[in-house]
């Protein structure tokens, strides 16, 4: 019988085929026939051997009536495929899956919507699928470049674009559950899928209606997606990236994040950046917390790559970093916390030097708005540095935050140390400046809030000396920043709040001051470092450009030392730093200003008011109540609610002679003897120790303001000035020739010959050092060396002027004023011993 007869008779078809035959009605409209549909289904249950087959001329039926555009025959088939991919999961099912790709893939490739959206459903319903077996050869590089597209949507229809947009992000979420839990299909996370996936669904959650319930962020508040064919692609989107994020493995993390990077730059979406901050929210808060230090590279790396970018995309990229890094301090950060402020740094210095090399070149070319304009975008991408930095550095832990100070106050430039951070030569002195300030800004940022058990452990020498050789320097900005610094490490029971404002307090009591016992880690800070402390804050009230908020801060830290580091030998320290501050403000040798001679005296009166009442000493406060009571009727402007004030009549001179209106230390020592403190010391002339440190600090702070030309030629000397500046030196050192020529008589001989008084002399001498280093004041002997320190530093001075002259000319030639020498080479020149290092 020939094969056409078969092929036109019924009864002698496959079974398979005419089950499949009779599920398709006369009239598509009436829908699947539910009983045939029954008995395909259970002659596949039965027969699993058959699927490929059905799958196969399923396959075949609908791709003839996508042809016809017979779409109600094409929606009957895919919903008999979706029965039996529910009911079947035996071994063959294997084959059937491809066939129903196929399919999938048929509808996909149709330009009609409602067959692209079918097809997507059946996918869907497939992937949530979980088969017995993973499969080694399937692929899905089709459906994430067809659902990429269907989400890119842009039909003419808004509904029907919408529709389509829903429908790729439903594929897409679809191919994620399908493949990321398959180690088989781990391709899916490769670069050239990511490229297309994430772009897909931020292009989705970029609209502008859903910005603000996107920038939320917050895990807490998941997005709930309808199911009635009304769902928002913005919010199926964020959910589908939510939950690819969320299964990122450690490996996966960069290929994750960068191509929402690469998204941003495309779209310009860095200024403003607010889409850029809710997308980083989103993966913060979706990855896992281990891998955060992973995100946090990408964008750091990011920003080194937009270095030469403008400044308000820095600004943004850096406001992104703030956010994801608020997020990731409160879990692991992992190994990039110092990364983190190391690259910031590095781009703040890159900031201030394009804004210095700005501003000089517009000086000559542009106008005053221009430059303006320009500056401050460069301010802007500062000062979003710096809150990062704050932010940052104060979330973490006390113990990564002490370390991150030490790490910032190592970038500080300090006049006087080596600085290997920051080249402080070529941003000159406004720029190291500005640096100062910014660092020292993010500074109080960090310390805020920040609690030590012990103040070795938060205050340690190398962090405590270059802040106070801060303190030190010609502005009155940095030093109020670094007073506000050692609140912030200081202060552990936070009563600063309570201390706010110079001023004389009536009751300290009522302020409800919290304190603790000193302990013994503290007693032991205050005998290292007290003096320093001391020494910086009798110093600081000397600078000449002191403001009113300078003496409100100079009054905290002494009510805040007194406060949480004060036993009694700190409280008798303390008062004669006061009795020092004001013989320094009545000293005719101090170069002061009227005003700031009197916002001294009246920072002495406010602080032993406030000392007297926090030690509750009897005779103390008295004395101080009885000064403070004469002041106001008689010299308001020594008291701090007077000489602050706008228009206030200071005198022409004080008047030293009228004793009442001074504290007297022998009143002072009295009172405090009778409640049981050591006040001897009290009687001691206070002498601050003026380091070495200091003093070149000083010295190189006026040194930067000159050229480095002229800064090389004052280092440079020539061997005949240096051979006479040795002779001067030795002369000026020998006595005068009218003391050596003395009348030479027989008493004289007979002296010259007696050495046994010589030795009594020199055993008397010795007896006399001895003694005195044995029972003198610590003070008095600091103040001897001192006066040997200074002749040091004026022989010093007097050097550097002598050799600040033209080098040797190498040629030999005569400069004007010196007299011709021979050349000689550098290298056979003998320098004196003095000279050498």
């Amino acid at each position: 019988m020939p094969a056409g007869v078969c092929g036109c008779c019924g009864p002698l078809r496959p079974r398979y085929k005419r089950l499949v035959d009779n599920i398709f009605p006369e009239d598509p409209k009436d829908g699947l026939s539910k009983s045939d549909m029954e008995k395909l289904t259970f002659y596949a249950v039965s027969a699993p051997e058959k699927l490929d087959r059905i799958g196969a001329y399923l396959a075949e039926r609908l791709s003839r009536d996508v042809v016809r555009h017979r779409y109600g025959n094409v929606v009957i088939a895919m919903e008999a495929l979706d029965q039996l991919l529910m009911a079947c999961h035996s071994q063959s099912i294997k084959p059937f899956v491809e066939s129903f790709l196929h399919m999938v893939a048929k509808l996909l490739e149709s330009r009609e919507p409602d067959l692209q959206v079918l097809g997507t459903n059946s996918f869907v319903k497939f992937a949530n699928i979980e088969e017995d077996t993973p499969s080694y050869h399937r692929r899905y590089d089709f459906f994430v470049s067809q659902f990429s597209a269907m989400c890119h949507s842009t039909h003419e229809d808004a509904e029907t674009r919408s529709r389509i947009r829903v429908a790729g992000i439903k594929g897409l979420q679809g191919v994620v559950r399908k493949t990321v839990n398959d180690e088989l299909q781990a391709i899916i996370w490769e670069p050239q899928h990511m490229d297309k996936l994430i772009p897909s669904m931020l292009f989705n959650m970029q609209d502008a209606e859903d910005l603000d319930r996107v920038g939320a962020g917050h895990p807490s508040t998941p997005c709930a997606v309808a199911q009635d064919g009304d769902e928002n692609p913005s919010t199926l989107a964020e959910s589908c990236f939510r939950e690819l994020l969320g299964r990122a493995a450690y490996g996966n993390m960069n290929n994750a994040v960068r191509p929402v990077l690469v998204h941003l730059d495309n779209h310009h979406l860095w200024e403003p950046n607010e889409f850029a901050v809710s997308c980083f929210r989103i993966i913060m808060y979706s990855i896992q917390a281990q891998h955060s230090h992973h995100v946090i590279q990408q964008v750091l790396g990011h920003l080194d790559t937009h270095n030469k970018n403008t400044p308000r995309v820095r600004a943004g990229i850096v406001q992104v970093l703030l956010e994801t890094v608020a997020i990731a301090a409160k879990g692991s950060v992992g190994p990039t916390v110092l990364e983190v402020f190391d690259t910031l740094l590095k781009h703040l210095r890159m900031s201030v030097d394009l804004e210095l090399g700005e501003s000089s070149r517009r000086s000559s070319a542009c106008s005053a708005s221009s430059g303006r304009v320009k500056e401050s975008d460069e301010r802007i991408v500062q000062n979003a540095i710096i809150r990062t930095v704050g932010f940052f550095g104060g979330n973490l832990p006390d113990y990564q935050r002490a370390e991150v100070m030490m790490f910032i106050m190592g970038k500080v430039p300090v006049y006087g140390t080596p600085c290997h951070a920051l080249d402080t030569v070529k941003i000159g002195h406004m720029g190291t400046k500005r640096i100062q300030t910014m660092l020292l800004s993010s500074l109080i940022m960090v310390t805020s809030g920040f609690k030590s058990k012990s103040m070795s452990g938060a205050l340690p020498s190398p962090f405590l000396d270059p802040l106070l050789s801060i303190s030190l320097m010609e502005d009155g900005e940095l030093r109020q920043l670094v007073l506000e610094i050692l609140h912030n490490v200081m202060d552990r029971h936070d009563n600063r709040a309570k201390l706010r404002g110079i001023r004389i307090i009536p009751d300290v009591a009522a302020l409800k001051i919290k304190r603790e016992k000193i302990s013994k880690q503290d007693v032991a800070f205050m005998k290292k470092h007290g003096q320093q402390l001391y020494r910086h804050i009798y110093l600081g009230c000397k600078e000449d450009d002191n403001a009113h908020k300078n003496f409100e801060l100079l009054f905290t830290t002494l009510a805040v030392l007194t406060i949480e580091l004060a036993n009694e030998d700190v409280v008798v320290e303390l008062a004669r730093l006061a009795v020092a501050l004001q013989e320094m403000a009545l000293s005719t040798e101090e170069n002061l200003s009227m005003w700031l001679r009197c916002s001294v005296l009246a920072l002495v009166a406010a602080y032993l008011n406030f000392l007297g009442q926090m030690i509750a000493n009897t005779a103390f406060c008295q004395h101080v109540s009885k000064v403070i009571e004469l002041r106001n009727m008689d010299a308001p402007y020594l008291l701090p609610e007077h000489v602050f004030r706008d228009k206030c009549r200071l005198p022409q001179q004080l008047d030293k002679d009228d004793a009442a209106l001074f504290f007297h230390s022998a009143d002072m020592a009295d009172g405090l003897a009778g409640a049981g403190y050591n006040a001897d010391r009290l009687n001691v002339p206070y002498v601050p120790q003026v380091t070495v440190l200091y003093t070149v600090g000083k010295i190189l702070h006026r040194c930067k303001q000159t050229s480095r030309d002229e800064e090389r030629l004052t280092r440079r000397k020539s061997l005949v000035d240096t051979v006479s500046l040795q002779v001067d030196i030795l002369a000026s050192s020998l006595p005068d020739k009218s003391q050596l020529a003395e009348e030479i008589t027989f008493e004289t001989l007979k002296k010259a010959i007696d050495t046994s008084v010589l030795e009594d002399q020199e055993r008397e001498r010795r007896r006399q050092v001895m003694e005195k280093f044995q029972k003198a004041p610590f003070e008095e002997i600091a103040a001897h060396c001192e006066s040997k320190a200074n002749m040091l530093h004026e022989r010093l001075a007097h050097i550097f002027q002598l050799t600040i002259r033209p080098p040797p000319s190498p040629s030999g030639a005569a400069s004007s004023g010196h007299a011709q020498h021979p050349s000689v080479p550098v290298y056979e020149m003998k320098f004196p011993d003095l000279c050498v290092y």
